[in-house]
């Protein structure tokens, strides 16, 4: 029986993941701050450890340790029987349609370079217990409200945009949009074929910032003057994945996603 731990109860990913994931599996919620104080045979019941947890200072600034939660958790541990994993962002690599797993690496944010310092840690430490999980944007509603709120995500950027009554210019780039539950799907499936590995998540679509706000707010996009100066522009090719997962996500998923959001 596969037994999952969350790490971020009250993340946005944490706390839709558990959502999904508790309909086929076992699944357990732990912040951060419990789970580093847990002795390490209470997770020996475990298949698989998914944090979701992150520093904000991980975000906004130089690389230390201190804010790195994936190696201070996985530093508990000699050896590990479970498979570990790890959140990553497309933001590791220089922005273009069609992105591999191979493609060039350029982050060029403290995020960014801080998550490829840490995959390249956690592939070492952990070879074959790892699925490090490369995500474009993913789009969904926090199901708990989180006084830290240390990632926004571009939902959140959405609301804080929507409040504003004045005119908004937005560059109408294309990126590489999934639902939260396309997301959990995926790694529902990853997980009972136990698959382990480095994986673009993604539709693999061009999906312009001008169609998913007007399939979100038709009111609200009427108000966006959209330019086509492009400078973060994205697909991530799911090739990989998909032979893995066998299933592709879809983008009429996300359309019917966009246009229930409110619902």
């Amino acid at each position: 029986m596969y037994k999952i731990l969350i790490i971020g109860k009250k993340s946005f990913i944490g706390s839709n993941l558990k959502k999904i994931l508790s309909k086929n599996f076992y699944v357990k919620c732990l912040s951060f701050e419990e789970a580093i104080k847990k002795k390490n045979s209470y997770f020996s019941e475990y298949s698989h450890v998914i944090n979701t947890s992150i520093h904000k200072n991980y975000i906004n600034k130089n690389y230390k340790l201190i804010y790195d939660l994936d190696k201070r958790f996985i530093l508990k541990f000699k050896k590990i029987n479970f498979i570990y994993i790890f959140l990553n962002t497309r933001k590791i690599y220089l922005p273009k349609f069609n992105i591999k797993e191979n493609s060039v690496k350029r982050p060029m944010c403290f995020y960014s370079k801080n998550k490829l310092k840490t995959e390249k840690y956690l592939k070492k430490k952990l070879k074959n217990k790892l699925l490090s999980l490369r995500a474009g944007n993913i789009l969904g509603r926090k199901l708990i409200k989180n006084i830290r709120n240390n990632h926004k995500l571009f939902f959140d950027n959405y609301l804080i945009l929507r409040k504003n009554n004045k005119k908004i210019v937005v560059n109408d780039d294309f990126k590489d949009f999934l639902t939260i539950i396309q997301f959990s799907r995926i790694v529902a499936i990853l997980i009972k074929r136990n698959i382990n590995g480095i994986f673009n998540v993604s539709i693999s679509e061009k999906i312009y910032l001008s169609d998913i706000l007007k399939w979100i707010d038709k009111k609200f996009y009427k108000k966006i003057e959209f330019t086509n100066y492009r400078k973060d522009s994205f697909t991530l090719s799911n090739k990989k994945l998909l032979k893995k997962i066998e299933k592709k996500p879809l983008k009429s998923e996300l359309v019917k996603f966009c246009k229930n959001i409110f619902n």
